[in-house]
């Protein structure tokens, strides 16, 4: 049996999370891997990839950096998991309180998805409403029922779930609005990443939270992706925002599991336990959710970005490779059908057919050849480990797969794919 096979056969999907699935990668991808230093990733044949994957962006610094490891290390000794809050649980939650403007308290546990469904329960309890207001541009929020109901993927899922869960664009004040108008007195909460693919334009964070205040709705923001990445005290002091809640994960601990609900104290206190005579609302309950290891790595993680300046390495990177993706795509002559474009501190690239169609064909295409060339591109997530090495070695893989993507892009992907393209996350059916 192949390794794949063996992964089909005991976990559902074949990973533990969908974006690992094997529908979400050529065939020749390694259908394993057993390790990573820095920003490369190893199968079990000790094969090199340089890794633009980043474990899903949970990593930013780069794979095993001993500064975190030691400092993980150092909490394990300590017993790991106590019967009682930790020392470094308090300094943790300190820590996130003095670097993010809008936190006054914040909650540890162990996944984004616990996280952003304890800000959506907190809203409701706040505001006695019950409907969600999320972007649907930005791709996920969480595996609960109240985000899953609103994609595609219904199966299992209550109708009210779906029902309650509605629908606005980035950029597009007036999508919000109509919501509000359409549902006056309902919408708990407004839940967004702060940007994505592209900056807010003409003030929209600011008035989506104006129309939120308003109209009595919590103002969520979640910085899964965009904490730690497009600067240290997050994306809300970026653009000079402040969120009434905001979540945190993904990259916080360079890939030690991490995640946090955060915010003002009227909203954060509802979960507390202090307030003789308050109803009570059981907000997060995780035996692993302070979990020592993690937050140590959290606490190291953050001291070696602000002292290394990670946060300004990754945006430098990302600005010289979508300059170089884009300047090699026109020396080929496919400039038109291949486009890298995105913040810098988090590119994206696109794939087009002749016709200007998007193509997952072509994006498959150009994920096998990289792979060929020992690079591992399925979207572009940046770390500190990435430099000028890295830099001159997605150049060499980038002219050899642009020779056959552009023979592609005239005689169609199949001629070159080996295997099938890949397929959306979010489809009705397999």
């Amino acid at each position: 049996m192949t390794y794949q096979d063996r992964l089909l056969k005991v976990i559902p999907g074949g990973a533990h999370t969908y974006s690992r699935g094997y529908d979400q990668y050529p065939l020749n991808a390694p259908q394993i891997l057993k390790r990573g230093k820095g920003a490369y990733i190893y199968d079990e044949a000790e094969n090199e990839f340089l890794d633009y994957g980043m474990a899903l962006r949970a990593v930013n610094l780069g794979y095993a950096n001993d500064e975190v490891n030691q400092a993980a290390i150092k909490q394990i000794e300590y017993g790991n998991n106590l019967t009682k809050p930790s020392l470094i649980e308090l300094e943790a939650a300190e820590l996130l309180v003095d670097m993010i403007d809008s936190v006054d308290m914040v909650k540890f546990t162990k996944n984004g998805s616990t996280a952003t469904t304890a800000a959506v329960k907190l809203s409701r309890a706040y505001t006695g409403r019950t409907l969600i207001a999320r972007c649907v541009e930005q791709p996920f929020f969480s595996y609960d029922d109240w985000f899953i109901g609103s994609t595609p993927i219904t199966k299992g899922i209550t109708k009210n779930d779906i029902e309650n869960t509605k629908l606005f664009n980035y950029n597009n004040i007036e999508s919000l609005e109509k919501l509000f108008s359409e549902f006056p007195n309902e919408i708990a909460c407004v839940m967004l990443e702060p940007s994505s693919t592209e900056h807010p334009k003409d003030n929209f964070l600011h008035k989506v939270k104006e129309l939120c205040h308003k109209n009595g709705a919590v103002f969520i923001l979640d910085e899964m992706i965009t904490g730690f990445r497009w600067h240290l005290k997050g994306a809300q002091h970026y653009y000079d925002v402040k969120a009434d809640l905001c979540t945190f994960g993904k990259a916080m601990a360079n890939g030690f599991s991490v995640a946090a609900i955060a915010g003002k104290r009227e909203i954060m206190q509802l979960g507390s336990i202090e307030f003789i005579g308050q109803e009570r609302l059981f907000l997060l309950s995780t035996t692993h959710g302070a979990e020592m290891s993690g937050l140590g790595a959290f606490v190291e993680t953050m001291k070696f970005m602000k002292e290394q300046r990670v946060v300004e390495h990754m945006w430098n990177y990302g600005e010289k490779l979508i300059a170089l993706m884009n300047e090699s795509a026109k020396k080929y002559g496919i400039e038109k059908n291949f486009i890298a474009g995105g913040i810098e501190c988090s590119p994206y690239y696109l794939t087009f057919d002749k016709d200007g169609a998007n193509s997952l064909g072509l994006r498959t295409l150009f994920s096998q050849e990289m792979i060929k060339n020992g690079v591992l591109m399925p979207w572009i997530a940046l770390s500190y480990a990435h430099g000028d090495k890295e830099l001159e070695i997605t150049k060499n893989a980038l002219e050899k797969t642009f020779e056959v993507y552009r023979k592609a892009v005239d005689d169609g992907y199949e001629k070159y794919l080996v295997g099938e393209a890949i397929k959306p996350v979010f489809r009705k059916f397999n």
